[in-house]
């Protein structure tokens, strides 16, 4: 099954989620990118809302998160972001679990072996957390867009098999990380491995560092992506994070038919 839905844009509220039930998408990603500023009280009200309107939630995590980072302290900031997001989640859950979205880090020129392990084991420290609060929430580390950032395919699918955590798919990131030189067919086989596939989508401007900025997302791209993931039959999630995510997705679920 292939599910539909924009990041933010002034979704987060009851009213939001009316107004994306009512154009016939099925999720929103909560954006709490630039910090969580959503109270428990206001998470749970907008977890009835989804409920009630039957509209999946997930959570992007603020961007301030590098859980290898070489100062104790903002890896405990880190942490601490991530469970403040997860918290909120919870309240968001109806059906299955609240993927919560983030970067996990950054290489700082170090051995990608040794930050993976780094960041294995602030994973592995999170799940115990949520374990013990009994959170509905699963963490979706996400494909990065620049090769400076820890978030390659393969390395968020390696994580996912050694600690059972999510992953966030960004087919965008995916393009700008390998200068647009992507075998789709072969990132699609490895994704029909992953039972369900949190995705993100949209237009993508990059250099030769990666990613510069998100753009419209164009229809020839949206048909190549809805064509691969029905030819691998590929149970996903797409959250579009164009400059317009509402008009894209709407755009994206006429094409999905």
């Amino acid at each position: 099954m292939i599910k539909i839905g924009p990041a933010g844009s002034g979704l987060g509220n009851e009213e939001g989620i009316k107004e994306v039930a009512s154009k016939g998408l099925d999720a929103v990603e909560i954006e709490f990118v630039y910090g969580v500023r959503m109270s428990l009280d206001a998470a749970k009200k907008l977890g009835e809302a989804a409920k009630e309107n039957k509209i999946h939630l997930s959570i992007h995590a603020p961007y301030y998160i590098n859980l290898a980072s070489k100062e104790k302290e903002k890896i405990g900031a880190s942490r601490t972001r991530i469970l403040q997001s997860c918290a909120r989640g919870d309240l968001f859950f109806w059906d299955k679990k609240v993927p919560i979205v983030f970067h996990a880090g950054f290489f700082m020129g170090r051995d990608k072996e040794e930050v993976y392990q780094i960041i294995k084991e602030q994973i592995l420290k999170l799940q115990e957390e949520i374990k013990k609060k009994k959170w509905n929430v699963i963490l979706c580390p996400e494909v990065t867009g620049k090769k400076t950032q820890f978030g390659s395919l393969d390395e968020l699918l390696r994580l996912m098999k050694e600690t059972k955590c999510g992953i966030c798919v960004d087919f965008s990131h995916l393009k700008a990380r390998e200068s647009g030189n992507i075998d789709y067919e072969e990132v699609m086989k490895k994704l029909k491995k992953v039972k369900h596939v949190h995705a993100h989508f949209s237009g993508i401007e990059y250099g030769e560092k990666g990613e510069i900025r998100h753009l419209m997302t164009e229809t020839k791209d949206i048909k190549e992506l809805i064509g691969l993931l029905k030819k691998y039959k590929i149970d996903v999630t797409i959250i579009n994070e164009s400059p317009d995510p509402m008009g894209d997705s709407l755009k994206t679920k006429k094409i999905l038919g």
